[in-house]
Formats: structure tokens, sequence, C-alpha cells
């Protein structure tokens, strides 16, 4: 649900799933033959697995990391991790990279960028993202939902970024 104002976009869990279904339709619309998915972690870690198990492609992951600060809403420094975890050894052939949004565009651009380089294997990427913000510099191949007023989106699982353990075993009474 989009605030009145523009500024928030508040996700639940049924709207998240479908959004995933949606964007795996665009991609089979597509008839574009993949042969792995690559998602980048944390947030393209659930797209990505909904997508592999429907496409029944292998799911290689990329860790990034730029929002640290103020509780995962500002951008910072961009960390890509050094390897991508894949089942088959090495990435290569055509491969979907997978995230959930598209918000400034640097991330997925900076890892568009390194897998072009320093992966020789790969024949052929495209993107897949179920937001777009309008102020992303990154247009995905395949994208959901377009973002105009650019909302903070709050992902359903977002509450777990706040827990803790000790609050976990105060709720479940272990």
């Amino acid at each position: 649900m989009l605030t009145e104002d523009g500024k928030h976009l508040y996700v639940s869990y049924d709207e998240y799933h479908n959004l995933i279904e949606k964007l795996a339709i665009k991609v089979h619309q597509s008839g574009w033959a993949f042969d792995t998915i690559l998602c980048l972690a944390r947030g393209g870690m659930r797209p990505g697995d909904i997508l592999s198990r429907v496409f029944k492609k292998p799911l290689a992951i990329i860790s990034t990391s730029s929002y640290k600060a103020d509780l995962g809403k500002t951008q910072g420094h961009l960390d890509i991790a050094k390897f991508i975890t894949t089942p088959l050894g090495e990435i290569a052939g055509r491969v979907l990279l997978v995230d959930d949004l598209a918000d400034s565009g640097y991330t997925l651009d900076a890892v568009m960028q390194l897998l072009r380089t320093g992966y020789p294997a790969i024949t052929e990427m495209r993107s897949a993202v179920i937001w777009t913000k309008a102020k992303s510099k990154f247009v995905a191949d395949y994208s959901v939902e377009p973002l105009p007023t650019n909302p903070w989106i709050h992902q359903p699982f977002e509450n777990y970024d706040r827990l803790t353990p000790e609050q976990l075993l105060a709720k479940w009474k272990v």
C-alpha cells in the first residue's frame, strides 16, 4: 500500500510473493532461456529462490552491502563479495541477475560491470527486479512495478532488522 504522500510503500507477504510470481511470468513470457539465476544477497535472495524453484534452475549467490547505517535506510560504500557461491563450480553461460529493487541503480550497475569484466564464462546476462524507482540509473530487463515517487519500501520481513534473540526468547517464553 502506497501512502498518500507517495513517500512510503508498505508491502505484505502476500503482495510480495504475488509480485515475485508476476516477475516470473515476465521472464517466462520473454522466451529467454537462461542457465543460472544469480541473486544479490540480501535483497535478491527471496526472489532468486522462488525464481530458481519455478524455473528449475540453479541458484547462485553474490553478497553485496551498501545499506548499513540507520537500520539499513542509508546507502553508503558498496561492498561486493569476492566470490560467487554456485552449485555448479563456476558461473557460466546465460545468467539472470536478480535483486528486489533498482533503487539508485548503483549496486546493480556495479555488479553487472564486475560480471562482464571478471567472469568471461558468462556469455549473456539479463537482470530482473520487483521494483524500479524513477531515480534509478539502472534499467532492469525485467521489472514488475515502477515507482515514480521513489518511496521507501517497507518489506514484510523488515521487522527482523530490529529483533534480537532475547526478544524472541521473551516472545516464545523458551
